[in-house]
């Protein structure tokens, strides 16, 4: 029997490559989901004692109108949270122009507990009204790669920088942290499927897929990295046309 045709092969991999971008992606969704679980939890509860109230003091119209108005309130945060957070989430064939504040925030919910946990200094500077034309889960699962990514190097109590920026007729996001660094000779390679400095808890394919997805929205990937003891720590930049 002969060999495959080399452009079957890569029909293949191009196949398998698309398949694993949408699992990774729907993974994300489903972190987020958790996220959003914990986020209405407080809400929910606080609608529930609000309308215990109400129904024991219904004889009083105008404390039922106090705990039914600030019922109100909850259910609006609880629609912001719900509406702005899916919404993110949603796979389209075609891109739309989104907020990319919001959409940075949606990826450090996903691994906010974790930050909190490690103590973690979160540093941000995102600058409201910037926007750009995106497929919305793609470029979450980039920023959540990129999170993921710092948090995994960070020591407990580093510090993890997020920057939004414009850039001419660019937008770029800084992701940065005060880690351990990568070896120049790994640098090198961080972006090839597979390859992993995280031994058996890294799959090799985040850094990867997100190279994939930034290609495809014509944007650019960097990264640079030191491991000078007491000035370590890597920087992952990524640009999108504005």
């Amino acid at each position: 029997m002969g060999h495959a045709p080399i452009w079957d092969l890569n029909e293949q991999l191009e196949a398998a490559t698309e398949a694993l971008r949408k699992s990774e992606e729907r993974a994300v969704a489903g972190q987020l989901a958790l996220e959003l679980m914990h986020e209405i939890k407080n809400p929910l509860e606080a609608l529930g004692h609000l309308t215990y109230l109400a129904c024991e003091e219904a004889a009083d119209a105008d404390k039922v109108r106090l705990y039914m108005g600030q019922a109100a309130e909850q259910m609006n945060t609880l629609t912001h949270i719900v509406g702005q957070t899916l919404g993110f989430t949603r796979s389209s064939g075609t891109p739309r122009t989104i907020n990319l504040v919001e959409l940075a925030e949606a990826g450090l919910r996903i691994h906010q507990r974790r930050i909190d946990e490690r103590k973690i200094r979160l540093v941000k500077e995102l600058p409201d009204g910037i926007s750009a034309e995106v497929h919305t889960g793609e470029i979450l699962q980039v920023i959540s790669n990129l999170i993921v990514n710092a948090v995994d190097a960070l020591p407990d109590q580093g510090m993890l920088r997020l920057r939004l920026r414009r850039r001419g007729d660019r937008i770029e996001l800084v992701v940065a942290d005060n880690g351990h660094g990568i070896p120049s000779e790994a640098a090198e390679r961080v972006f090839e499927p597979f390859f992993t400095t995280k031994g058996d808890h890294g799959s090799g394919l985040g850094l990867a897929l997100s190279k994939r997805i930034m290609d495809r929205h014509k944007g650019r990937i960097r990264m640079r990295s030191r491991v000078t003891p007491g000035k370590s720590g890597t920087v992952f930049r990524i640009s999108l046309p504005g």
